[in-house]
């Protein structure tokens, strides 16, 4: 048995998520005979027993918090303070985190400088797979198709020359949050000022019109591949989010070909950000069929409807499986 600190909670707007994903996973390590306690990042301590249920006994709800509510509970976050307290009388410390404080390296690097073993990829490959520019640049050199992009600001010949439609989103932040789907030029100002809400880099990306899948990656192994069947043109926080609203097939009925592509391609692009233990890497096809790689998520969603999960799920892996092989790749790393 070990002493793990589930780390949940943050101040992005996948808040929501990540506490849902807390509660599945603290119950999974107790079923594996683990000692876990909570910590919500927002608090300078272990949450008890009563506030526990009660943070994590809440739905996902189909909208993200409000900028008030964020600037509010980021005003209420000392992430140093909290790693630099109990976290360190743990074993290992697993992370149901997401956005940039939680999966883009800020925590990893802190936890990292205190000597504290955590689920997950290490600061400097997380910081990578949250920036989707730079993630992009290594997909391309790596040979990995992904969608034709450029960053905000950039010139009108240059955005013409990407095309209409586009995809308009943040660069680091998670969920669709902050994303717009513009199909019209006179749409440009509206969406990068949305996206800007989020993030102070902005990427503008070629829309594929294709079908959109999804693969897990655990130990250096691709998973099953599945596919998203959103109601909308785009898989967004609400369909996420909302039960029944969007169609998740696992495993996609798919031929064997393009099913190996797409392990294939998770696999190479999982490498190719020096990533370790687990992530999920997401994919949509373009006109002709052909796989281009979106984005890899390096703390995807925790619940046992998750993707990862499901993806882990083709494979025979059970959740509270999946958990006992994170957190035991975490704790071969402990001091």
């Amino acid at each position: 048995m070990a002493r793990i600190a589930v780390l949940t909670g943050g101040s992005t707007p996948e808040r929501t998520v990540a506490l849902a994903g807390a509660a599945k996973v603290s119950a999974a390590l107790r079923a594996n005979g683990h000692d876990v306690t909570v910590f919500d990042t927002i608090e300078p301590g272990p949450l008890d027993a009563g506030l526990e249920r009660q943070r994590l006994g809440r739905s996902v709800g189909t909208r993200p918090p409000s900028l008030a509510e964020l600037r509010e509970l980021e005003a209420r976050e000392d992430l140093p303070a909290l790693v630099a307290g109990e976290l360190g009388s743990h074993d290992a410390v697993f992370l149901v985190l997401h956005g940039r404080q939680g999966e883009g390296g800020e925590v990893q690097e802190l936890l990292e400088a205190a000597g504290i073993a955590f689920t997950g990829s290490d600061a400097r490959s997380s910081r990578l797979a949250m920036d989707k520019d730079e993630s992009k640049r290594r997909f391309r050199d790596a040979g990995i198709p992904t969608p034709e992009w450029l960053t905000w600001p950039a010139r009108q010949s240059d955005i013409e020359e990407l095309g209409l439609p586009l995809i308009v989103k943040p660069s680091r932040v998670g969920s669709t949050v902050g994303l717009s789907l513009m199909s019209d030029r006179f749409d440009l100002d509206s969406a990068v000022g949305k996206a800007l809400t989020f993030d102070d880099q902005v990427i503008l990306e070629q829309f594929l019109p294709g079908r959109e899948y999804t693969v897990g990656v655990l130990e250096d192994a691709a998973l099953g591949v599945g596919e998203i069947v959103p109601p909308d043109v785009i898989f967004d926080f609400h369909s996420k989010y909302t039960p029944g609203r969007a169609q998740e097939l696992f495993p996609a009925e798919i031929d064997p070909d393009l099913e190996k592509r797409l392990r294939d391609l998770a696999l190479a692009a999982h490498e190719a950000l020096e990533l370790r233990d687990f992530s999920r890497v997401d994919f949509r096809l373009d006109a002709k069929g052909s796989p281009y790689c979106l984005e890899v998520n390096t703390l995807p969603g925790m619940t046992p409807t998750s993707l990862l999960p499901q993806s882990a799920a083709v494979f025979g892996i059970s959740f509270q499986d999946l958990c006992d092989r994170m957190i035991r790749a975490a704790l071969a790393r402990a001091p």
